[in-house]
C-alpha cells in the first residue's frame, strides 16, 4: 500500500491503521475475486476491525471500494518513481514502464489484479500513474521526443495499452512478460511518433536495478 504521512498522537494512528486495514481488506477483495456483494460485516471482519468502525472511515461501501483503487494506483506510480528516477528520456520512460508493469504481475499480484479489475475507469484521474504518465507524455510533447498530440488523447492511448498488458500478462502467464511489453510499448512509441529503429532501440535498454 502507499505510505502516506504517519499520524502524530495515538488517536490518530489508530485511526489511521483502521482505516489502512478496511482498506486492504477492500483491496483483498477486488484482487481476489473482483465482486464488490460483500457486506461491510463481512468487510470488517476480514479487516478485523469492529462493524461500527466502518462508517467512523466511509459512507458506503462503494467509497471505501474507490479508496482501495486509488490506494493501488498510487502504489503503483510509487513503485515507478523508486525504480525508474534518473530516467530522463520520455521514450525511455514509456518503454521501461511497460515492462516494469509485466514484472510487477509476478512480484505484486495483489495490486495488478486490482488494477486489471478496476483500472480502466482511471486512467484519466488526477493521482497515481495517470499523474505521472501524463507529465511524462507533456514532457515529450514539449520537447519534441514525441509528435504534437492532445495529452488527454495520448494518455488514453498509453492507459488502454498498459491495461491490455496487465490483463495478457494475467490471462497467458505462460507467455514471456518482457517480450510482450517490450513489443506493445514499440508499438505505443512508434504511434507517438518514434521512428521504428529508434523505438526498436529505446525498449531494449537495459532496466534499472529493480532490486
Amino acid at each position: 500500500m502507499s505510505t502516506p504521512a504517519l499520524p502524530t498522537n495515538r488517536f490518530e494512528r489508530r485511526r489511521a491503521a483502521t482505516r489502512g486495514a478496511l482498506v486492504r481488506a477492500a483491496r483483498q477483495i477486488l484482487a481476489e475475486t473482483g465482486d464488490t456483494s460483500a457486506s461491510i460485516q463481512a468487510i470488517a471482519e476480514r479487516a478485523d476491525v469492529g462493524f461500527g468502525s466502518f462508517y467512523n472511515h466511509f459512507e458506503s461501501k462503494t467509497e471505501l471500494y474507490e479508496a482501495a483503487v486509488i490506494d493501488a494506483l498510487e502504489e503503483f506510480g510509487q513503485n515507478f518513481d523508486e525504480h525508474l528516477t534518473g530516467i530522463d528520456d520520455p521514450a525511455e520512460l514509456v518503454a521501461a514502464g511497460f515492462r516494469l508493469s509485466a514484472q510487477m504481475a509476478d512480484s505484486h499480484p495483489e495490486l495488478l489484479q486490482v488494477l486489471r479489475r478496476r483500472g480502466m475507469g482511471h486512467i484519466h484521474s488526477d493521482n497515481g500513474l495517470a499523474r505521472r504518465a501524463l507529465r511524462d507524455l507533456q514532457a515529450g510533447i514539449a520537447s519534441g521526443r514525441f509528435t504534437s498530440v492532445n495529452p488527454a488523447v495520448a494518455l488514453s492511448a498509453l492507459g488502454g495499452t498498459l491495461l491490455s498488458l496487465i490483463e495478457l500478462r494475467f490471462s497467458h502467464p505462460e507467455m514471456d512478460g518482457d517480450e510482450v511489453a517490450g513489443d506493445l510499448a514499440e508499438m505505443v512509441l512508434r504511434m507517438l511518433g518514434l521512428s521504428a529503429d529508434d523505438a526498436h532501440e529505446v525498449i531494449r535498454r537495459p532496466l534499472p536495478d529493480l532490486g
